[in-house]
This record gives C-alpha cells, structure tokens and sequence, in this order.
C-alpha cells in the first residue's frame, strides 16, 4: 500500500500525524502530574506559601492563558517548528530568534538531565519498594535512556502512543486519591481556605510562584510538533489551550485535595518533616497499601514520559536548526523510513548518556542535587523564554495592526508580558533557595546567559559571514 505524503511533510521530511489529543499527551507527559503532585507540592507547601500552594497553580494557569492568548494568535504566521525560538524571530529579528534557540536548546538540555537522573532514582525507589532489590539509580537511568532513544528514533506516533497509556494510568491514580479524600472529608472537613488571598499572601509567596512555574513546564512545546502535526494552525492553538488548563485544573485540585487530606493545620509540619512521604501516605490513609505501591511504580513511569518528551523537544530543536544550517546539516536529516528526526535524537542520547556519567563519576546525588539544581536552572531559563516570546508577540502584532483584534494581538499578550517579567524577577530573586546554593545559583544564571549572548553572537556571524544562511533563517511566512 502507498503511503501518501503532504506537501509539507515532502518539504522536512516528518510524518503529519499528530492530532490534538497525541499533542496533550505529549505536552501534559513532559509537565508528569504524579510527580508534582507526590514531589512538587509538598516542597511549595514546606517552602513556599503553605496551605495557599493550590491557589499558585490557578494564578499561573491564569498568566499563562494570557500567554497563550497571543500565542496562538501568532501560530499561524509561524511557519518552523522551532516553538520559541520562531515567535521570537518573528517579533524580535533573527539575532534574537537565534539567542532564545539556543537558550532553548540549554533550558530543556538541563531539564531533560534532572529528570533523568531522577527517573533512575525514581526505578530504584520502586524495584527496593516491590522486590527487595538495590540497582544503581545510573544503571537505571541508562537503561530507560536507552528505550527512550528507540523512541526517539523511530515515529514521533509510537512515542505518542507511549506517552498516552502512561500519562493516562498517571492521572487515574492522582484522581482516585483526590476522589477519595474529597469523598471521606480530608482530615476535618473540606475546606476552601487554600484558595483564600489570605492562605495565598502568607510565607514565601515568591517561592510557590516559582514552583508553580515548574509544574507547567512542556506546555510550550506544542509548537514544537508542529511539523508533524495534521492541521498546525489549528491543532497548535487547541492542544496549548487544552494542555494549560488539563495542568492548571489537575494540580490546583490536587494540591487542595493534599491540603485538606492531610489537614490545614498539620500540612505544612508534616511538607517541611518528610516532605516525599506526604502524598504517598495520603494514597495509603485515604485508598490503600496498594494505592501506594502503585504510585511508586506510577511515579517511575511518570518520570519516563517527562524524559521521553523532553528528548523529543530537544531533538526537534536541533532538528530545525539543522535544516536552517545554523547547526551540522546532518541533525536535520529525516528517517527516510520512519519520518523522524534521528540523527537529532541520537545526539540528544548521547550528550544526556555523558552528563550523567560525569554526574554519577563525581557521586552527585540524582535528586537532593542532580534534580534539585537542573531542574532550578531549567526553571529560570523557561521563565526567561516566556517572557522574551510575549514580548516579541506584542511587538510583531504592533507592527501588523489589524491583523488580529486588539484583546489577541495587545492586551492579553500585554497582560502576560507584564506578569511574566515580575515572575521573572521574583524567580532571580529566590533563585539561590530554589538551587540551595547561592555560588552554584550563579554559575546556572551564567550558563543560561551565555547560552543566550552565544545565540546572538552566533547569529551576528552568521550575519556578517554566512548570509546564505542568515537569509535562511527567515521561515517561509516571515516576511522581515
């Protein structure tokens, strides 16, 4: 039988089969419910605003809607698949495009190394749980990056498919806790308090933000599928808007169904005393010993859909400024067989295989340390990228009056310009509590920084040397 390919896929190479549902899969798996819910949420309550956590995933959602607002209305103007890294260069020029797919490309790579070696750990934790038995949480992590990298290199639908049955199992069991608390009363009764402006002002306001921010991180990347997406200008805008709420409601709900289960005047002792037991003692209070099991296996596959993902992010990265000849030509060569980007996944293998092995040689722990700070990092990079895009949005759409209406083009985009910058400020400013070093909280901000200074100088040269390739950079809508 003759497969059939579109105009667009015969141009990149990359099969077009993704719908909306595939996308939130994918988008929702990166952002791995289980694991903040079972290891995100304790620490905003023991470190953030307390009892007021649920109230920071509704605030954040909100911004983010805002965001998405002009983002979606720039999507169909946005011919690359190169997510922020194309709105950026739309709004903002070349140079500027070139610094955000760099700092991109630094932000997930971090990313996509602490939830690795947090995936291993997260193995090890089930295998001692279920079976008694102790392996290396770095020969764990090899061996799921190994799976991982099959995925990677075969069709971007299997991984799709993966990602489904996972996430699916994931949010079940975060709904029968949260359906079981709500349905026994918590510990005293359900109560509203934690969406209160009061529970929200109180502590570290700055820091739950910060951690909220975390939690929704791979919404984003729905424009990173467009390429293999069925309608882009269409499915893009859905899945980001399907994929910010599905976040925004799972996690505010559950973060007050873990306040109320464990009680509004006990939680934050028991977040700040074991922080990694509270929602696993919660499934076994509130469901069974069994539920808790199942959610230290659960976690571990949740972890695997976050690194699966991630690895597709970066590959797709790499993939799109391989075939602008920014970078090597070869990472933007597609599977003749299997229309992916495979050769950018091999490398985006073979770079995380490295990083953890220098990790793992200088015994660096994969959560208190790997995770903790890489994941700080990768924070920070996101939050500064999200900023830098609605920024971009408003201006391009000040220089294209009309065609958008006013609330999509400037007030919304406007809107979220102006609450991701203070984000962006109250980030910096608790950056060195979220890392727990304020020296290592420097070398982070360096790195990010020179991985976007490195952007723009590369694009000046690029400019001043390669202009074949600095006129390529340009998409085939963009028309300055």
């Amino acid at each position: 039988m003759t497969q059939h390919t579109s105009p667009d896929q015969q141009r990149d190479g990359l099969a077009r089969t993704l719908g909306v549902p595939q996308i939130v899969f994918m988008v929702v798996a990166m952002a791995a419910p289980l694991t903040v819910v079972a290891g995100l949420v304790p620490l905003m309550i023991a470190s953030g605003n307390g009892v007021g956590a649920p109230l920071d995933f509704v605030v954040m959602g909100f911004v983010l809607v805002l965001f998405t607002v002009g983002f979606s209305a720039m999507t169909p103007e946005v011919a690359d698949a190169g997510a922020f890294y194309s709105y950026v260069q739309k709004g903002l020029g070349r140079v500027a495009g070139l610094g955000a797919a760099t700092l991109a490309i630094a932000t997930y790579a971090v990313l996509l190394v602490s939830v690795a070696a947090y995936l291993g750990a997260a193995v090890h934790n089930a295998l001692v749980t279920l079976a008694g038995a102790s392996v290396p949480w770095w020969s764990l992590s090899a061996g799921c990056l190994l799976l991982i990298g099959f995925l990677g290199y075969r069709n971007i639908e299997m991984s799709a498919r993966v990602l489904g049955a996972l996430l699916i199992a994931e949010v079940c069991i975060v709904a029968a806790v949260d359906l079981a608390i709500t349905v026994r009363g918590g510990d005293h009764g359900l109560s509203g308090e934690p969406f209160t402006w009061g529970a929200f002002s109180q502590g570290a306001v700055g820091t739950g933000i910060m951690f909220a921010i975390f939690g929704f991180v791979g919404f984003e990347a729905t424009a990173v599928f467009r390429a293999e997406a069925r309608d882009p200008d269409k499915t893009v805008p859905r899945a980001t808007y399907t994929a910010v709420l599905v976040i925004a409601v799972v996690y505010a709900v559950s973060a007050w169904a873990v306040v109320v289960g464990a009680g509004t005047d006990k939680v934050v002792d028991l977040a700040v005393a074991h922080p990694e037991d509270l929602t696993p003692d919660l499934a076994t209070r509130y469901v069974s010993v069994v539920a808790h099991d199942v959610m230290q296996v659960l976690l571990a596959t949740s972890f695997f859909a976050c690194v699966l993902t991630v690895h597709n992010v970066v590959s797709r990265y790499l993939f799109t400024l391989g075939r602008k000849g920014v970078l090597p030509p070869s990472l933007g060569a597609a599977h003749p067989r299997h229309h992916s980007p495979h050769v950018a996944s091999l490398v985006t293998s073979g770079v995380v295989w490295l990083a953890l092995a220098v990790m793992t040689v200088l015994r660096l722990d994969p959560v208190v340390q790997i995770y903790a700070w890489f994941g700080g990092a990768g924070t920070l990079g996101l939050t500064f990228l999200l900023a830098l895009t609605s920024v971009a949005i408003v201006v391009h759409f000040r220089r294209n009056p009309g065609v958008v209406s006013r609330w999509q083009g400037a007030i919304a985009p406007g809107l979220a310009s102006a609450s991701l910058l203070v984000t962006l400020f109250l980030v910096v400013r608790n950056f060195p509590l979220l890392i727990g070093s304020t020296g290592l909280a420097y070398a982070f901000i360096a790195f990010l920084i020179l991985a976007y200074v490195g952007g723009l100088a590369w694009a000046l040269r690029l400019r001043a040397r390669r202009t074949a390739t600095y006129a390529a950079l340009l998409s085939e809508r963009t028309s300055a």
